[in-house]
């Protein structure tokens, strides 16, 4: 099987040539094919019926904190900017009641908890004591397994060695720290102005406290970004040796994210420039022995990224990709997606809303997918390319019950331009995404989505690179 870990073919002329707009398949059917007819009804009787394969496996649990002290102009999440903790408090007691609600209609043995993961907004704008509350609330309803998958996004600016201590006390053994670029003047067009002193002493903490994988997040593409500086950037980086790394493309979207708007047209880099940052940080990476996973994402070989991909074991869900392919995801709080069965739903995306369900004693989902044979079918197929640049037509065919070929004609036909450019093999029974095309793993992926049918379906879509 070929892996992740043989080289990178990185060619700008096919890169340009294939980079189209498409979705980033955290879920397939995506996110914006949910519909409002899969309500809180829909939920329910999907958890009281939980079953996954032929016994009940661990659940991974998000939760989502929206609260910002400040603004980052190029954030794209579902926030809200505050310094009033009031707020917090009263998103807490409600998250409180959702986990309530949600784990009642599980069976008593059925709530053992394999994966967590606090995202944001900036989940360290809760002070100790709401954190406290929170960690102390999921385990009155939930069972952390003791050998688990426990994360949180962290903010270097919010948080000191007491917080990390406590993050380590509370369960957290993973940590993704924010940083996207140390060039002061990226960071002033971006309103995140961020020491590397201040960023590298919450790493040194982690470390100190027991977290076995740290995850430095940067982003290429940005503001006044150029190669010389963002080259600083990746060796002051790899000089910290993070355990994993995400490298994320910038998607300039002011028309849909009010806060780009607040982003000058003329400091943005050319598609030339992103397209040498990129191939510069894949450059630094690779010589420094990290392993390209797909996507955006890098990792050392012995990190459980790594080893979860040589195993065969690698997923992909909404938080990127993990190492749990069985868990069902259980996420609370507002804008939230949850994976139970073969169903997705969504949680309503503000905060009145969110209260006001909640305090009907309903959840407060407000769209969802029941995923029907052939998107379980093409999801399977989605998921072994991303995760694993390789898929085995005879394995489908014998779980599905299908003739490979002819059921997927169409898009056998569509792959014809991508094998003939040396962006992947189509053999008897494999499909093989070579060095050149793991890059552009989106595209090859977007082949066998049929809601994709049209250009005008991709266009409310970020570039693939």
């Amino acid at each position: 099987m070929i892996t992740a870990a043989e080289n990178l073919v990185f060619d700008p002329q096919i890169i340009r040539r294939f980079d189209i707009n498409g979705p980033r398949y955290t879920s397939y059917p995506t996110a914006d094919r949910f519909v409002e007819t899969f309500d809180t009804d829909s939920c329910r009787r999907f958890l009281e019926n939980r079953v996954t394969g032929s016994a009940r496996q661990p659940i991974s649990l998000y939760f989502h904190i929206p609260f910002c002290n400040t603004i980052c102009y190029y954030c794209a999440c579902n926030k809200i900017i505050t310094k009033d903790h009031g707020r917090s408090a009263k998103y807490l007691k409600y998250l409180a009641k959702e986990l309530a609600l949600q784990s009642g209609f599980l069976q008593v043995d059925d709530k053992a908890v394999a994966q967590l993961h606090w995202g944001g907004g900036t989940p360290t704008f809760l002070s100790h004591d709401e954190m406290r509350q929170l960690m102390a609330a999921t385990r009155r309803h939930f069972r952390l397994i003791d050998d688990g998958e426990y994360s949180i996004e962290v903010d270097p600016r919010k948080v000191d060695r007491a917080t990390v201590e406590l993050l380590g006390e509370l369960g957290f053994n993973r940590m993704s720290v924010g940083v996207q670029d140390f060039d002061e003047s990226v960071q002033r067009a971006v309103n995140r102005i961020q020491s590397e002193e201040e960023t590298f002493a919450v790493i040194d903490s982690a470390r100190a406290n027991g977290f076995k994988s740290v995850s430095i997040d940067l982003i290429y593409g940005l503001p006044r970004q150029t190669v010389t500086g963002f080259s600083r950037t990746l060796d002051r980086v790899i000089s910290a040796s993070p355990d994993r790394l995400s490298i994320y493309n910038y998607a300039h979207l002011p028309s849909l994210f009010k806060p780009q708007r607040r982003i000058l047209e003329s400091d943005m880099p050319s598609a030339d420039n992103r397209l040498q940052i990129l191939a510069l940080a894949i450059g630094k990476l690779t010589e420094a022995g990290y392993v390209y996973i797909g996507m955006d994402h890098f990792a050392k070989p012995s990190d459980e990224l790594a080893v979860a991909q040589r195993a065969g074991r690698l997923h992909r869900n909404f938080q990127g990709y993990s190492t749990y392919s069985d868990c069902d995801m259980m996420s609370f709080g507002i804008s939230s997606i949850s994976k139970v069965g073969p169903t997705y739903y969504q949680n309503v995306k503000t905060l009145d809303e969110y209260y006001e369900q909640l305090d009907k004693g309903k959840l407060p989902v407000y769209r969802g997918i029941e995923l029907n044979a052939d998107d379980i079918l093409r999801r399977s197929i989605i998921q072994a390319l991303m995760c694993h640049f390789e898929l085995s037509m005879a394995a489908v065919e014998a779980q599905y019950d299908i003739d490979f070929r002819t059921y997927f004609s169409f898009e056998l036909e569509a792959l014809r331009e991508m094998v003939q450019a040396g962006l992947l093999l189509v053999e008897d029974k494999r499909i093989i995404v070579l060095p050149a095309g793991r890059m552009l793993v989106r595209a090859i992926s977007m082949v066998f989505d049929s809601y994709l049918r049209t250009g005008q379906e991709q266009k409310r879509y970020s570039k693939v690179i």
